[in-house]
Protein backbone atom coordinates (compact mmCIF):
# COMPACT_ATOMS: atom_id res chain seq x y z
CA UNK A 1 0.00 0.00 0.00
CA UNK A 2 1.06 3.62 -1.07
CA UNK A 3 1.28 5.73 1.91
CA UNK A 4 0.11 9.17 0.54
CA UNK A 5 2.91 11.79 2.27
CA UNK A 6 3.45 14.86 1.24
CA UNK A 7 6.63 15.80 -0.47
CA UNK A 8 8.21 18.78 -0.16
CA UNK A 9 9.62 20.01 -3.20
CA UNK A 10 13.53 19.96 -3.45
CA UNK A 11 15.26 22.91 -1.82
CA UNK A 12 15.61 26.27 -4.21
CA UNK A 13 19.56 26.25 -5.83
CA UNK A 14 21.56 28.72 -6.53
CA UNK A 15 22.62 30.17 -9.70
CA UNK A 16 25.90 28.98 -8.60
CA UNK A 17 25.00 25.67 -8.34
CA UNK A 18 23.51 25.03 -11.34
CA UNK A 19 26.50 26.67 -13.23
CA UNK A 20 28.52 23.70 -11.62
CA UNK A 21 26.11 21.33 -12.18
CA UNK A 22 26.20 22.23 -15.91
CA UNK A 23 30.46 22.64 -15.67
CA UNK A 24 31.05 19.22 -14.11
CA UNK A 25 28.41 17.99 -17.21
CA UNK A 26 30.35 19.61 -20.03
CA UNK A 27 33.67 18.69 -18.23
CA UNK A 28 32.94 14.51 -18.02
CA UNK A 29 31.16 14.26 -21.09
CA UNK A 30 33.65 15.81 -23.57
CA UNK A 31 37.02 16.02 -21.54
CA UNK A 32 37.16 19.31 -21.93
CA UNK A 33 41.20 21.14 -20.38
CA UNK A 34 42.47 17.35 -20.54
CA UNK A 35 44.36 18.27 -24.12
CA UNK A 36 44.37 16.13 -26.72
CA UNK A 37 44.46 12.09 -25.91
CA UNK A 38 47.94 10.54 -26.84
CA UNK A 39 48.40 6.82 -28.55
CA UNK A 40 49.90 4.57 -26.49
CA UNK A 41 50.73 3.99 -23.05
CA UNK A 42 52.21 6.59 -20.14
CA UNK A 43 54.05 9.48 -21.16
CA UNK A 44 53.05 12.92 -19.27
CA UNK A 45 49.84 14.45 -19.79
CA UNK A 46 49.92 17.74 -22.32
CA UNK A 47 48.79 19.87 -19.81
CA UNK A 48 49.79 20.62 -16.16
CA UNK A 49 47.90 20.71 -13.46
CA UNK A 50 47.39 24.54 -12.92
CA UNK A 51 46.34 24.31 -17.15
CA UNK A 52 44.19 22.07 -16.19
CA UNK A 53 42.50 24.15 -13.22
CA UNK A 54 42.27 27.34 -14.88
CA UNK A 55 40.45 25.73 -17.85
CA UNK A 56 38.05 24.05 -15.90
CA UNK A 57 37.38 27.76 -14.44
CA UNK A 58 37.28 29.19 -17.29
CA UNK A 59 34.19 26.83 -18.11
CA UNK A 60 32.88 27.23 -15.29
CA UNK A 61 32.82 31.56 -15.48
CA UNK A 62 31.31 30.47 -19.34
CA UNK A 63 28.44 28.22 -17.45
CA UNK A 64 27.64 31.22 -15.19
CA UNK A 65 26.97 33.61 -17.80
CA UNK A 66 24.66 31.32 -19.97
CA UNK A 67 23.04 30.42 -16.28
CA UNK A 68 22.73 34.21 -15.33
CA UNK A 69 21.11 34.96 -18.83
Amino acid sequence: MAEDTPTQPPPARTKDEIALELMKFVAVTTGYGKGAPAAGFGGKSSRSAEDYAEALLELFERCRAVVNK
